[in-house]
């Protein structure tokens, strides 16, 4: 049976060879799926057991990437030699091309400078080059910077040769510089692993790993310290900072029986905790699984260049042999020299690299975003997807609502007051856990006197009959005051209203509605000015409620009564009957909900910290419950999306220009450089927007 295995690449620098990789190991006859992520060096197999497993990607990858180390956990970097030889020929390099530039030498000792030098400066890319050629990788930037140069040397054109490798080594150490910046940028946004735990046994306070703490243990969380475990705290009280998980700025004060989640910051105070989840269930440790892996989820963008880059290299090196050949043949005075040249420009221009790095890191950049603000996207796909979304539908209760219902109105009638019509519902109520009847007898300021009510009937569906001392209460619906034949007055609120009736006479009303989220009519209003066509909301909740709320929100479809089965088949109806070009989105709990959040193009989970069921079923889990994050997620995903797009076309856009401007003779190698290596970097510095937060 196939297990996932993680390992971490140290030493993977290369993007074109981390495609290599990826496709090498995948085709080994123990694996059956590999996927390298470049932004985080991390590569996941799918892979029955096999002992020389480890081994033998090893032997892969250093065949591919010579000088990669991948292992099982925390690969330790090479510690390298202050002053390395590469460095030391490098710099030999530049005193003899210098020399070679400026100094009026022979002409057999100038060139033999310029060939030292160029030998200094390319001799790992020559070596590289001619390795792969062997194993029959040939089009990669290591056989294009071979060939061109090479070129230009037989054309004699040996400035030319040794400036290009000279700034294509600059510009690959700066290249790397930005990915390497960029990755720590990204990967600094989850810098929220616990590296230990303080564990209280016999009274000792020893210090162990997350993962050595067991269910029930009592850890002890200075101020300044990360909270290790999900727990309850047991004593003390602190601010505890969970802006890593949430996204949220404000401190939440944590006191005694107060949950606390792993990866939060203790600010002040002395915390001692009673841990309730292991590490590998813990909070952070979720968090950290989802944004880790949430690369081999791959977008149709990613997947696109993959192929494009396949092709693209080839087709560019046959157009530039054409370019070399075919103009001398058929236009008269044309140079063989000339038109070689020219083609050598197309060569340095060619390689992808700028595509093949720069998307990749900009969708993880945009999930590493969405992350810091309390928003966990499991792949690139649906951080694509969310783009195409057209349609939005929500749940109601604990989504747009509170899910928390009060008493938001006291009606008295015939001579009682608003007091006693609470104390009347409440002694009703007394025996009833329903979220209704826990509402008002919250709302009730008295003591309910248990021992005064003689008497008690409910009647389902309709409400109780109670006697109290020697009166006789009816609380309910309007149903039941209507069978009961007592006058009463129907009142039309948002809520469900519960009638109150003392000895036959009715006595009034009460009002219990579950509230309106603060954020949710702005999410609803600034769904629509960035273009979303419909907006609907299932509801369980009775058609007057849920149309009610939908009105003062601004929906455009509200189906109520539904149980959660029926709302995996509105959803499908709703495609059905009213099918758009784009992508559906479904927003809920992430509990009640997970069958229409798996149901939907893109489910979009609210309230995820801790809840196992929204991380499972969702494709986005927002970790508030904030209707307005599914806002902040769109604009994330429409940000990176759009940033994406700049690179390709820049990219492109570039390389065409610089390819057309070689070709008519205008554009020398070293504009070629830019055009390959220099780009790159730009594309790269560009990908790090999408980490800033969207306004």
């Amino acid at each position: 049976m196939a297990k996932q295995k993680i390992f971490t690449m140290e030493g993977l620098h290369c993007a074109l060879c981390a495609q290599k990789i990826e496709k090498a190991v995948g085709n080994m006859d123990e694996v059956s799926s590999a996927s390298v992520d470049f932004v985080t060096k991390k590569l996941s197999v799918e892979a029955s057991d096999s002992k020389n497993l480890l081994e033998k990607i090893n032997t892969i990858a250093d065949l591919i990437e010579p000088g990669i180390v991948i292992c099982e956990s925390g690969c330790q970097p090479k510690q390298e030699k202050k002053i390395s030889a590469s460095k030391i020929l490098f710099v030999f390099g530049i005193t003899l091309f210098a020399c070679a530039l400026v100094l009026t030498l022979p002409k057999w000792l100038t060139v033999l400078l310029y060939i030292s030098s160029y030998l200094m400066f390319g001799w790992k890319v020559l070596l590289t080059s001619a390795r792969n050629i062997l194993k029959g990788e040939v089009f990669d930037e290591n056989f294009l910077m071979s060939l061109a140069t090479v070129g230009a040397i037989a054309i004699a054109e040996y400035p030319e040769a040794v400036a290009v490798m000279l700034f294509y080594r600059i510009g690959m150490y700066f290249e790397d510089l930005s990915v390497e910046k960029s990755r720590k940028s990204i990967t600094s946004l989850m810098d929220i692993k616990p590296d230990f735990a303080n564990v209280r046994k016999d009274g000792n306070t020893i210090k162990m790993s997350p993962w050595e703490v067991n269910v029930g243990d009592i850890i002890i969380v200075k101020p300044g310290e990360k909270i290790p475990l999900d727990g309850i705290v047991a004593e003390g009280s602190s601010a505890v900072d969970m802006s890593a998980l949430t996204g949220e700025s404000a401190p939440f004060d944590a006191s005694e029986g107060s949950s606390v989640l792993s990866g939060s910051i203790n600010k002040n105070g002395l915390l001692t905790i009673k841990v309730t989840k292991a590490y590998s269930e813990s909070t952070v440790s979720k968090i950290l699984n989802l944004v880790e892996n949430a690369s081999k989820n791959k977008s149709k963008t990613e997947s696109f260049i993959t192929k494009f880059a396949k092709y693209y290299t080839p087709f560019v090196v046959f157009a530039a042999a054409a370019l070399a050949v075919l103009p001398p043949l058929l236009i008269s005075g044309a140079l063989f020299s000339d038109w070689i040249y020219r083609a050598l420009v197309f060569l340095v221009v060619s390689c992808p690299c700028a595509l093949v790095i720069s998307v990749p890191l900009t969708f993880f950049g945009g999930i590493g975003g969405a992350s810091k603000q309390g928003i966990l996207v499991k792949g690139s796909n649906y951080l694509e997807a969310l783009t195409a979304a057209d349609t939005f539908v929500f749940d109601k209760t604990g989504t747009l609502t509170k899910g928390v219902f009060r008493v938001t109105k006291v009606n008295a009638e015939m001579g009682f007051d608003e007091e006693s019509v609470l104390k009347y519902a409440a002694h009703a109520e007394a025996y009833s856990n329903h979220p209704i009847a826990v509402s008002i007898k919250k709302a009730f300021s008295g003591k309910i006197d248990e021992t005064a009510i003689k008497s008690h009937e409910e009647s389902a569906g309709y409400g109780v009959k109670v006697l109290l001392e020697d009166e006789k209460i009816i609380a309910g619906n309007d149903k039941f005051l209507e069978k009961e034949r007592i006058v009463f007055e129907k009142y039309e609120k948002i809520g469900t209203i519960v009638y109150i009736a003392v000895n036959g006479l009715f006595a009034g009303s009460i009002v219990v509605a579950d509230e309106v989220k603060e954020d949710s009519k702005q999410t609803i209003k600034d769904l629509r000015s960035m273009g979303i066509k419909k907006i609907a909301m299932l509801t369980g909740d009775i058609k007057s409620v849920g149309e009610r709320i939908a009105e003062e929100l601004g929906i455009d479809d509200v189906y109520t009564e539904l149980l959660p089965d029926q709302k995996v088949e509105k959803i499908a109806e709703i495609e059905r009957l009213e099918p758009t070009k784009g992508k559906m989105v479904f927003v809920g709990d992430g509990i009640n909900d997970a069958p229409v959040l798996a149901g939907a193009d893109i489910g979009i989970a609210m309230g995820g910290v801790g809840s196992d069921a929204a991380i499972e079923a969702a494709d986005i889990v927002l970790m508030t419950d904030e209707p307005y994050k599914t806002v902040t997620a769109l604009k994330i995903a429409r940000k990176t999306k759009t940033v994406v797009w700049q690179n390709i076309f820049l990219a492109l856009g570039i390389k065409a220009v610089v390819l057309g401007l070689g070709a008519a003779g205008v554009a020398n190698m070293w504009e070629a450089v830019f055009a390959d290596v220099g780009v790159t970097i730009i594309a790269v510095l560009n990908s790090v927007r999408t980490l800033r937060p969207v306004k």
